[in-house]
């Protein structure tokens, strides 16, 4: 798979790393060398304050330099929760904190919709195939803030990561107004003297005046790049206005960096050499490995990796962060908060560095987080079960009537007809709730019930007390 990564790294990088017992400090070098004072990270927005990536909050307050889509002269106001970006900044005391230099923002598709998969969790635009998962964030726009809110015709801007295959891991959509030029960002392959594909997608060039800071001056297969144009109705060709050269090296010897993606080179008998989105990387006895093992890696599976870059180019793995985004979902009012944590129809969620926050209340903070979240605050939470309980990856708020519905999904962990618990959570049901199969098919409750225990469900229903009285139950995949 391949990340969707600008390429625009130079000077000095730096991040994370640990301290004993596997624990891990962003900014500071696991094998205890003092923080280095630049660093550059790619990932995806995690929230505000000023701009949050990483577990590493970059200050840009000063001179930072926004580069959005290709245009100097950009805000931090032109950038959102989800967004998949590149900051270069300077560390001051705080391994946590840093000062923005530059921040480089580019979408992977912008065009309209021309097919959607329900069941699949997927759509497809400019012939890309997008996938909606738990780490997709809408614009405030779309609603429902699901891909239910999405129809074919639908002009959208996507900035995700790449899979293996070319199709993307979507982390945040967003509508666009019809009349724009549509964008493609992906691996040149099948170039002749005026076209080339990306993904299978056909483009023309030939009416392009000149590429646009390509090493050679000429596009040549497996080439990363950026196509704008427009293409009729969002079928192929998209005729070309401008073609971007998106590649280049990730860093200097002895530079830091810390790279997130999918992991697109790996061989099982060399477990400790493999790409994330076709970048070399390194790991040793020293690696430390967080939310699984070495073990666990392979083709797919979507990583954070933090180290040296060595004189051949190659990341050196200090930790190897295996990313989990999980099944859980939560929507309801929230009982309490503490530190770190809150509580939901009963349930104690965690949050940690890597917890993706949005305000989309009537009243949204840009700068939003968990010290912001109140008693009766209506929140959305994607997440994960470890050992110590559930772990939040997203945590949107968003404004509640009462008698709005709520959401539970989460495996079922107690039966007792005619309720269920998820999480400790209950779930009533009665005359009035709809059973349904993982294919969307009806069925009745002795079925239901019969095959639950032990099972993926999602619950959608009314609020009474810590408890929902279900209008509809669901087996999901």
């Amino acid at each position: 798979m391949k990340t969707y990564l600008i390429f625009v790294l130079s000077g000095v990088l730096a991040l994370a790393a640990c301290t004993g017992g596997g624990e891990q400090t962003a900014g500071i070098d696991a094998r205890g060398d003092l923080p280095p004072s630049a660093i550059v990270s790619q990932g995806a927005i995690a929230g505000f304050g000023s701009v949050i990536v990483n577990g590493v909050t970059f200050d840009t307050s000063s001179t930072t330099v926004f580069d959005i889509d290709g245009s100097s002269g950009g805000s931090q106001s032109d950038l959102a929760v989800g967004q998949v970006i590149v900051v270069q900044g300077t560390f001051g005391d705080d391994p946590t904190m840093a000062t923005a230099d530059s921040i480089s923002y580019d979408d992977a598709v912008e065009g309209p919709i021309t097919a959607i998969d329900l069941a699949a969790g997927t759509f497809t635009a400019l012939g890309q195939l997008l996938i909606v998962d738990a780490n997709t964030s809408f614009d405030g726009s779309i609603d429902p803030a699901s891909l239910d809110g999405l129809n074919v015709g639908d002009v959208v801007e996507v900035s995700g990561f790449f899979l293996t295959n070319g199709s993307i891991e979507a982390t945040r959509i967003e509508s666009r107004a019809a009349g724009g030029e549509f964008e493609l960002t992906g691996t040149v392959s099948n170039a002749t003297a005026t076209t080339f594909e990306i993904n299978g997608f056909v483009v023309d060039f030939s009416g392009v005046a000149m590429l646009e800071d390509f090493p050679t001056g000429a596009l040549e297969n497996g080439q990363r790049v950026e196509a704008k144009g427009d293409a009729a109705g969002g079928t192929e060709p998209l005729l070309a206005t401008r073609v971007r050269f998106r590649g280049g090296d990730l860093g200097s010897d002895g530079d830091r960096a810390e790279l997130e993606g999918f992991i697109t080179r790996f061989d099982a008998a060399t477990p400790n050499d493999f790409d994330i989105d076709g970048r070399p990387v390194l790991t040793d006895t020293q690696t430390v490995f967080e939310n699984g093992t070495r073990a666990d890696l392979t083709l797919d599976v979507k990583v954070e990796a933090e180290g040296d870059i060595d004189a051949f180019g190659v990341l050196i793995a200090d930790k190897v962060e295996i990313k989990v985004s999980g099944s859980i979902r939560v929507e309801s009012l929230v009982e309490a908060v503490q530190a770190d944590q809150l509580t939901v129809l009963g349930i104690v969620i965690g949050v940690d560095s890597a917890t993706r926050y949005e305000d989309k209340s009537s009243a949204p903070l840009e700068m939003f987080s968990l010290v912001n979240v109140g008693v009766d605050d209506y929140v959305e939470i994607r997440g994960f079960l470890d050992s110590g309980g559930v772990v939040a990856t997203r945590l949107d708020r968003d404004d509640y009537i009462v008698g709005d519905p709520v959401t539970l999904r989460g495996v079922v962990d107690g039966v007792a007809a005619p309720a269920f618990t998820i999480l400790g959570a209950t779930v009533l049901t009665g005359p009035g709730t709809d059973f349904k199969a993982n294919d969307g098919t009806s069925i009745d409750s002795v079925a239901f019930f019969a095959q639950a225990m032990g099972q993926l469900v999602e619950a959608v229903g009314t609020l009474s007390g810590s408890s929902i009285v279900a209008a509809e139950v669901k087996f999901e995949n």
